[in-house]
């Protein structure tokens, strides 16, 4: 009976923190709110942020502020959220890279995913494109792949950087295909786009958004799409795993944490007015033109899906000895 005491005292005095912080998820906010970006302005992360802030700003009449801190393959912005005050007012707008292939880079990483950070949910997922500049005869991933074999270590790729999302699908996809082709890392999509348009480089993981405009204008040309299903503005190409490696599935994903020990009810409140944008029909519509494929989901279901892109990218950087300049 005593202990039974016990637990009724314990839980008759946590009613005024439940109550407490389910009246301040009511009022939240009461100020503005800052999305950090952890690249610079005007790429595919900044301009999701900035579709997010309107959607927020308009819902609930604050001002939502987008702070870009780019650097460090997006660990120093990532560290400015784990550090920030949990109450809902700094957020994290964050890639797979901060929350996963980041923790198999860096040994000494400022900070720790599923530590420092609550997730909210996740917005989008993307995935690219295998491309080759036209003067590659092979027109097909079969193709691609005996050409590969047939030169080892002669056909170069190219990539936004070491241990971007280009470069985990063209790892995977040479550890699975079984062919050694040569990494050539650049500072950005831009200057590795302009070295495979000229035909510099033949080979190039690339998202989506980037490279229909080239495929299109016959520039460069496309053998498949990196995800587990055919991508809707590009129909006509296959998947990897249809056209030669089945089991093939790589993506990159999007999502909103804000920093550890951020009040439940809050998350909660954040992620229904977030799953309500992504989900908005002429929002969706745009995100697939821009090469997003929208898919809210819980905190619950963003936090396993973190643990287990951890675990596969871990394992893709461990296979290919992958090493951070």
């Amino acid at each position: 009976m005593r202990i039974m005491r016990q637990i009724l005292a314990l839980a008759l005095a946590c009613l005024p923190l439940a109550s407490a912080l389910e009246a301040a998820a009511q009022e939240y906010p009461t100020k503005p709110i800052k999305i950090v970006v952890p690249y610079t302005p005007g790429g595919t992360t900044d301009n999701l942020a900035r579709l997010c802030a309107q959607g927020l700003a308009e819902a609930w009449g604050q001002q939502v502020i987008v702070d870009n801190r780019p650097g460090a393959s997006g660990s120093i912005g990532a560290k400015v959220v784990a550090d920030a005050a949990p109450d809902g007012y700094t957020l994290l707008l964050a890639t797979s890279t901060q929350l996963a292939t980041n923790v198999a880079l860096y040994p000494n990483l400022s900070y720790q995913p599923l530590r420092d950070f609550a997730p909210v949910g996740l917005l989008v997922k993307g995935y690219n494109v295998l491309v080759v500049h036209p003067s590659v005869p092979a027109k097909s991933v079969n193709e691609l792949i005996a050409l590969a074999k047939a030169r080892p270590g002669q056909l170069n790729f190219a990539t936004s950087g070491n241990g971007t999302s280009q470069h985990l699908s063209a790892e995977l996809f040479k550890t699975m295909a079984g062919v050694n082709m040569v990494h050539i890392p650049y500072k950005g999509s831009a200057p590795a786009l302009v070295d495979l348009l000229s035909g510099q480089v033949p080979v190039m993981f690339e998202n989506i958004l980037t490279v229909v405009p080239h495929i299109k204008a016959g520039t460069l040309r496309a053998l498949a799409v990196t995800g587990a299903k055919r991508w809707p503005t590009l129909s006509e190409l296959p998947t990897i795993a249809e056209a030669g490696l089945p089991g093939y599935e790589i993506s990159g994903f999007y999502g909103i944490v804000a920093p550890a020990g951020t009040p439940r009810p809050i998350v909660a409140k954040l992620n229904k007015e977030l799953s309500r944008i992504i989900s908005d029909p002429n929002l969706r519509e745009r995100l697939l033109n821009q090469g997003f494929e929208p898919s809210p989901s819980t905190s619950d279901e963003f936090t396993e899906l973190i643990k287990a892109y951890i675990v596969k990218n871990a394992q893709i950087v461990k296979e290919a000895a992958i090493k951070v300049d």
